[in-house]
């Protein structure tokens, strides 16, 4: 209808902390209502007595796929539909020893947990026609680590199924984007090692993820200049990578 007032609505996924929070907090203050997501009920609480929208909570663990994936679309439906889902949430390790429990926990987070909302997500925005599937994997997805392969794998992956999604909506012609955001070093609790540079706050890389979005770019880095960092790892040989990871 001609004039109708349309509101704005956007979940993440992996809300608790981190770049996800800053980018709900970002979000619900350019006017979106927001679907907040995680682990962690009591920070989700906190967060949005924050949000200056309508916040709507869901208390999920992704790697409980099949439950996380009922939850995640009655979160939809309650939120009667969305435009955009953006997945934050991840772990991961540094594992010089290779932990096998920590190796796990990472595959189950980052490959199984992200995959199963990603297709949920995915599925939702087809069924609809439109929509807008963002998620968080990491400047990581280049190249492997010696230090944290699991990590750097399960990036890789991510990367790779967004990928594969959006050649799937571009063979079907249907106005659905996909965003890959790759950072490199954030303040947060996945920051781990001696020798970070570049390091961002979590609410600078929001600002340049929320124009990424904006501009419905297919890949990202952030913050803007570990586009020469990605540049380099793809064109290191291995004979001298292998000193570096």
């Amino acid at each position: 209808m001609a004039g109708e007032y349309y509101m704005k609505k956007m979940i993440v996924i992996g809300a608790t902390s981190g770049i996800g929070r800053a980018l709900a907090n970002l979000y619900s203050r350019n006017g979106y209502d927001v679907g907040i997501a995680g682990r962690r009920t009591g920070l989700l609480n906190t967060l949005a007595s924050e949000i200056p929208t309508n916040a709507y909570l869901l208390t999920t663990d992704i790697t409980d796929t099949d439950a996380a994936i009922q939850a995640f679309e009655k979160l939809i439906h309650d939120m009667q539909g969305v435009d955009l889902i953006i997945i934050s949430a991840g772990t991961g390790y540094l594992n010089d020893s290779l932990d096998w429990d920590k190796e796990k926990e990472t595959i189950e987070t980052n490959v199984l947990g992200f995959a199963a909302v990603a297709n949920a997500a995915m599925r939702y925005f087809m069924e609809k026609g439109s929509g807008h599937l963002v998620a968080i994997s990491s400047i990581a997805s280049i190249r492997g680590s010696s230090i944290c392969p699991a990590y750097n794998a399960s990036k890789a992956f991510m990367a790779n199924y967004l990928e594969g999604l959006r050649v799937k909506v571009e063979k079907k012609r249907l106005p659905v984007t996909i965003t890959d955001i790759q950072p490199g070093f954030v303040d947060t609790a996945m920051a781990k090692g001696d020798g970070l540079f570049w390091v961002s706050s979590p609410e600078k890389a929001a600002d340049q993820i929320y124009t990424a979005i904006a501009k419905k770019k297919k890949k990202a880095y952030i913050t803007r200049r570990w586009a020469i960092i990605a540049l380099l790892l793809k064109m290191v040989p291995g004979f001298i990578y292998r000193f570096l990871a």
